[in-house]
Parts: structure tokens; sequence; C-alpha cells
């Protein structure tokens, strides 16, 4: 028997991402604006954001993580996503979370990002 802290076996690290809802796209046009202040790319295509859910009502939940956590700016980065997204017509609300799980590296880069820093 496993606490309700403790995740099943097998069940995915990063939740699922409402990809079917007609704002994700948006959405991630939207997270595509942020930007890391150290790394001349945007937070989604290095793969700092995990998961984008969007309920019934438009309400938004997104699941992220930086870099380090000792970053300098994982304090002010999910109000950052939260602005970037709260003005797309018919949002609800957004919440942004923070999470150190799994721990971000570098092959969650797109291929974007990874040509722009010359990784390919």
């Amino acid at each position: 028997m496993t606490d309700a802290s403790t995740p099943m076996e097998g069940a995915p690290m990063i939740a699922p991402s409402s990809t079917d809802h007609p704002m994700y796209d948006d959405i991630v046009m939207a997270c595509r604006t942020v930007f890391d202040p150290e790394i001349p790319v945007n937070v989604y295509d290095l793969g700092l954001i995990y998961t984008i859910e969007v309920d019934t009502e438009n309400a938004v939940r997104v699941i992220m993580t930086v870099t380090a956590p000792g970053c300098p700016v994982v304090d002010d980065m999910p109000g950052w996503i939260a602005d970037a997204i709260e003005p797309l017509p018919g949002i609800k609300q957004v919440d942004v979370e923070m999470t150190f799980e799994p721990q971000w590296g570098m092959d969650m880069m797109s291929d974007e990002a990874r040509l722009e820093l010359g990784f390919m």
C-alpha cells in the first residue's frame, strides 16, 4: 500500500497537457513570449513548461520548472507566465506551479532551442 504522496509505480512524472483544448495552442504561443533572462530562448522551447492543463471553464494550470533550483528568477517566472497567459480572450484564471521534479535537463529543449544555442 502506498500513501497519497507516493506516486503510483509507472505513473508519469510529468502530468499530460490539455493538447486537445481549443485554447492550448494560444497558451503555448503566450508562453513562448517569456524568456529566461540568462538564455536567449523562450521558456517553452527550453522545456521549462512541463504541463498546461485547461479545464472546461478555461481555467489554466501550468506546471513548470527552471534550469536550476538556484535560478535567480525562480520566484518571478511563474508571474511572468501568468501575465503572458491571462490577457488571452476567454481565460478565466491562471495558476502557475513551480516544481523541481523531474529536474530539468538539456534533453528537454526543443530542436529550435538547441539550434539557437548552437547544440545542433
